[in-house]
C-alpha cells in the first residue's frame, strides 16, 4: 500500500497543478485576496468540528482524560493523517500514545480509537449520503446520485466486515499470535500488547448501543458544523451559496477524499472534487478553485500549527515536564515510542 501512496502522490499534485494553471494564478489570487484576511479566520474556525469529535471520544473513554487534553489530541491525529507520509492509521498510532500521558490502560485507550474510528465511517457514511440527497435535491442530477450512490454502495462493505470481525471477538488475539511470530514475543511492538483484553474491551464498548449512538451523534454535529468552512469561505469569496449547498459539497467532497484514501493529503482528488461540485450549485470556475484552494491552505496552516504544538509537547515532557505518575511513563515507553 506505501508504493500506491507514493505513486500517486505526483499524480495528485499534476491534477492540483493542471488545475491551477488552467485557471490562471493571477485571476485566483485576485479572488483570494478581495476575501482578504478574513479567510484567516478559518483556520481557528476549524477547532470547534474537532472540539466535537473530541468529545465523541471523551464518551468512549469513560471520561479518564479531561476534555481539553483529548481536543488538543484529536488535532494532532488529524494533522498526522493528513500531513505526514504515514499510513491511513499513523494518526490514530500517535494518538494511542499521546492520550497513554493521561490514561495508563493501553487496552482501554486502544479500544477507544478502534470503536471510534468504527464510529467515524458510520458518520461518514451518513454525512456523505445527506450530501448526495442535498445535492439532488438542489441541481436535479441523477448522474451524481449513480455514480456516487454506487461508489458508496460497492465501499459499504469494508466497514461492515470490520465491525463484524470485531464483534466476533479474539481478531486482536490473533494479530497478537501473528505479530509474536513474526518478530518474536520479546518484540518492543508486543510489549504491553493484550491481545484478549484488547478485545473484551472492544467487544465491551460495542455492546453498548447507547453510548454508539451518542458518539456518532457528537461525530455527526461536528461534520455538520464543518461545513460552515465551505459556506463561510464561499460568502467571503463573493459567491455565497446556501447552507445546504454548502452541506453537500462537503458533504461529498468528504466522500471523494475517504474513497481516495491511497492519495496522500489527498492532493488534487479533493481539490477537483470541491470544484466539480461548487460548480453544481452555480460557483463560477475560479471561485471554485478557489475554495479549494483556501481549504488546503487551511489545513496545512492548522496542520502545521497542530505538529509543532505535538513536538513540544514531546521535548517539554521529555526534558523535565513529564508529569509525576512514574507509572504511565514507564509503561509507556515501550509500546509508544516504538509506534511513533
Amino acid at each position: 500500500m506505501k508504493w500506491l501512496q507514493w505513486a500517486s502522490l505526483p499524480v495528485g499534485i499534476a491534477i492540483l497543478i493542471g488545475l491551477v494553471l488552467h485557471e490562471g494564478v493571477g485571476a485566483l489570487m485576485q479572488v483570494i485576496g478581495q476575501a482578504g484576511v478574513a479567510l484567516l479566520w478559518l483556520v481557528p474556525l476549524h477547532a470547534l468540528p474537532l472540539l466535537l469529535d473530541a468529545y465523541a471520544w471523551h464518551l468512549l473513554l469513560g471520561k479518564r482524560a479531561s476534555l481539553v487534553f483529548l481536543w488538543w489530541v484529536a488535532m494532532v491525529r488529524e494533522a498526522v493523517s493528513r500531513l505526514l507520509p504515514v499510513a491511513g492509521i499513523g494518526g490514530e498510532i500517535v494518538g494511542i500514545r499521546l492520550a497513554r500521558w493521561r490514561v495508563a490502560d493501553l487496552s482501554g485507550v486502544s479500544a477507544s480509537v478502534i470503536v471510534e474510528v468504527i464510529v467515524t465511517m458510520a458518520v461518514q457514511y451518513a454525512f456523505s449520503a445527506l450530501g448526495l440527497v442535498l445535492i439532488v435535491a438542489s441541481t436535479h442530477q441523477a448522474d451524481v446520485l449513480r455514480t456516487v450512490g454506487l461508489a458508496l454502495v460497492m465501499s459499504l462493505p469494508l466497514p461492515v466486515m470490520a465491525v463484524v470481525l470485531v464483534r466476533r471477538g479474539g481478531v486482536f488475539q490473533a494479530i497478537e499470535r501473528w505479530a509474536g511470530n513474526l518478530s518474536g514475543s520479546s518484540s518492543a511492538l508486543l510489549q504491553g500488547m493484550d491481545g484478549p483484553q484488547l478485545d473484551a474491551d472492544v467487544d465491551a464498548l460495542m455492546s453498548r448501543a447507547g453510548l454508539l449512538l451518542r458518539a456518532f451523534v457528537w461525530q455527526l454535529s461536528g461534520y455538520l458544523l464543518g461545513a460552515v468552512e465551505a459556506y463561510w469561505a464561499l460568502e467571503l469569496l463573493g459567491h455565497p451559496v446556501s447552507l445546504g449547498a454548502a452541506l453537500a459539497i462537503e458533504g461529498l467532497t468528504q466522500a471523494v477524499r475517504h474513497a481516495a484514501f491511497f492519495v496522500p493529503a489527498g492532493v488534487g482528488v479533493q481539490d477537483a472534487a470541491v470544484v466539480l461540485l461548487a460548480q453544481m450549485f452555480g460557483v463560477d470556475r475560479e471561485v471554485a478553485l478557489s475554495l479549494a484552494l483556501v481549504k488546503r491552505m487551511r489545513e496545512v496552516l492548522f496542520g502545521c500549527g497542530a505538529l509543532v504544538s505535538w513536538q513540544v509537547a514531546e521535548v517539554w515532557r521529555r526534558w523535565g515536564g513529564a508529569p509525576s505518575r512514574r507509572g504511565v511513563a514507564g509503561t509507556e515507553g515501550a509500546v509508544g515510542e516504538k509506534q511513533v
